[in-house]
């Protein structure tokens, strides 16, 4: 299982979601974030990935807990252990790369037919100042097939 991290700034009761562009989740808004180099912690990582994908350098970043993508019959390297960050502090302004296209959302009005299904059952409560600690089951198609606290 890989290690990867989402990170959800927020400002002005906004979150910044990020339009996946291209590889693994192509059309699909999320948090910018990773895989984990070697060496790295899952900080680091988010702050490298977060500055390379829509080119803002994070203050205070929280650490919100844990998430874990498992994919029923498929390749062992599509299942990750993400490390969920929330920042409240950063500076720059989000710009589009070759991966991502920021766009900032409303907190309670999030494009979730736009997202991964799991998102609706804990991205609310994490970006509310939660944290979270669960395991989701997809299939292949990226359906989601269930999902339990861990």
């Amino acid at each position: 299982m890989k290690h990867t991290t989402l990170c959800y700034s927020i400002r002005d009761g906004k979150v910044l979601l990020a339009m996946k562009k291209r590889g693994f989740a192509t059309g699909k808004y999320n948090g910018p974030g990773g895989k984990l180099e070697p060496g790295e912690t899952p900080e680091q990582a988010c702050r490298r990935e977060v500055s390379e994908e829509v080119g803002i350098e994070l203050s205070v970043l929280e650490d919100r807990g844990v998430v874990e993508f498992v994919f029923k019959d498929a390749p062992e390297d599509w299942n990750q252990r993400c490390h969920i960050f929330v920042a409240t502090e950063f500076s720059g302004e989000p710009a589009e790369s070759e991966e991502m296209k920021p766009e900032w959302f409303p907190l309670d009005v999030l494009p979730f037919d736009r997202m991964w299904d799991d998102d609706p059952h804990w991205l609310p409560g994490v970006l509310k100042g939660g944290n979270v600690n669960m395991r989701f089951i997809f299939d292949t198609t990226f359906k989601l097939l269930s999902f339990e606290e861990m």
